[in-house]
């Protein structure tokens, strides 16, 4: 008698017509609703074909790294959703935090999970100097690009003339502001002209790889398959059940409602692109994670952040930056992730510690107090039932990506 009152329940569910409250906000969510990537003032060619193709040979050439076999893709993956299926990327070393997806990261004020780099053309610049990562030098690349017959041709179609980094009194072999104490010593005996002719190219740079990664956005999914067959088939008719049942329309149901999911993850990509503190445990031995504000402070300095000499923008006047919000709230708070393709990312959370989305989902339920700072979430009454059925729902979320590597695996020209 249970099971098949369960059962009836579910064929209710599965059946019953959404408000149209309901069915604005469920079309609101769908891709259908996704504007073109908003502009990038900092970046002149940002939208320019030319640079999104040079962006996707920088992105997937080993070569721009210390040992020649780094690449962007070796922690962004087009088969794993532009991510490595790892706690904390790994490269040259491991990374403090878990690999984010580049997917749609251009509608996104700020990039990483603390909001450290406030565009995706100076984000793009950090993993190539960082010793975890590609652990070359600016110095390195701009001359990489100069000597590199292929590049120069394309970096001067875009950019203009490139300067002769031939001569090593002027420009070392390798040279930036960086940890490394031989780096920074050769970075600050050049003259200041030069290393804004060094900065210069380091930045153009960023600005190609961000074109390419504009262009890489999420595919349709069951999702909106299903949203898209409420508005041509009627509200009351279901296809697909295979696909998306009676478990995934009570998950989308709950969703919206009782598990109070989209005050956070709303919109398209299914997030405010908001920083929030959910009170997510620290990393096994690590500290606790001070999140956005520590990564303010970071964007806030950052000599390629849009204030900067090598933004584009000259008339914006960079109000996301100057009026972030910097109070006691930011704490430990964390950049609401896309759940876009968010079952083919584990682990979870900003440095991975979560191992399953359904564990994700028991962590919210229980919505512990932070190690550091205030916790946003409030435990939810959800039944082991009900969160099957959030899980069951959130792999709806799930579609192709457009993102491919070039014919030669090398990622030479």
């Amino acid at each position: 008698m249970f099971v098949a009152a369960w059962i009836a329940r579910q064929q209710i569910i599965a059946t019953t017509p959404w408000s149209d409250a309901e069915l604005a906000l469920l079309r609101s969510l769908a891709l259908d609703a996704l504007p073109p990537p908003p502009p990038s003032p900092g970046n002149a060619v940002a939208d320019d074909a030319r640079a999104v193709e040079f962006g996707r040979r920088l992105f997937f050439d080993p070569r721009l790294s210390a040992n020649g076999q780094i690449s962007c893709s070796t922690c962004h993956q087009p088969v794993k959703n532009f991510t490595d299926g790892l706690k904390k990327a790994r490269a040259l070393g491991v990374s403090q935090r878990n690999t984010r997806s580049i997917a749609a990261a251009a509608y996104s004020p700020w990039q990483y999970a603390d909001g450290r780099r406030d565009s995706l053309w100076s984000q793009a610049l950090a993993p190539l100097e960082d010793p975890a990562e590609h652990g070359g030098t600016r110095m390195q690349y701009a001359r990489f690009i100069a000597t590199e017959p292929v590049y120069r041709k394309i970096y001067e179609g875009i950019f203009g003339d490139l300067s002769d980094f031939s001569d090593r009194s002027r420009f070392p072999d390798m040279a930036a502001p960086s940890p490394d104490p031989a780096a920074h010593k050769a970075w600050a005996g050049m003259s200041a002209e030069d290393r804004r002719t060094v900065n210069r190219v380091f930045s153009n740079l960023g600005k190609a790889l961000a074109a390419f990664e504009r262009t890489q956005l999420p595919g349709a999914s069951p999702f909106d398959y299903y949203v898209a067959s409420l508005s041509k088939l009627g509200n009351n008719e279901q296809k697909d059940q295979d696909i998306f049942g009676a478990r995934e329309i009570a998950g989308l149901r709950l969703f919206i409602g009782k598990a109070q999911c989209i005050d956070c993850h709303n919109g398209p990509l299914f997030t405010n692109n908001e920083f929030h503190n959910t009170g997510a445990l620290p990393y096994p031995g690590d500290l606790p994670d001070r999140g956005r504000a520590q990564g303010l402070r970071e964007a806030r300095t950052d000599e390629f952040n849009c204030l900067g000499e090598y933004s584009d923008d000259s008339k914006n006047g960079c109000p996301e930056l100057r009026f972030a919000r910097d109070d006691a709230t930011i704490i430990g708070a964390m950049r609401t992730p896309s759940l876009r393709n968010i079952a083919d990312t584990a682990p979870y959370m900003h440095k991975g510690q979560i191992k399953s989305l359904f564990e994700v989902i028991d962590h919210y339920r229980r919505a512990e107090p932070a190690i550091i700072g205030h916790n946003e979430a409030k435990p939810l009454a959800l039944s082991r039932r009900e969160r099957n059925q959030l899980f069951a729902f959130m792999k709806t979320l799930s579609g192709p990506l457009p993102g491919q590597a070039p014919q030669n695996s090398s990622g030479k020209p």
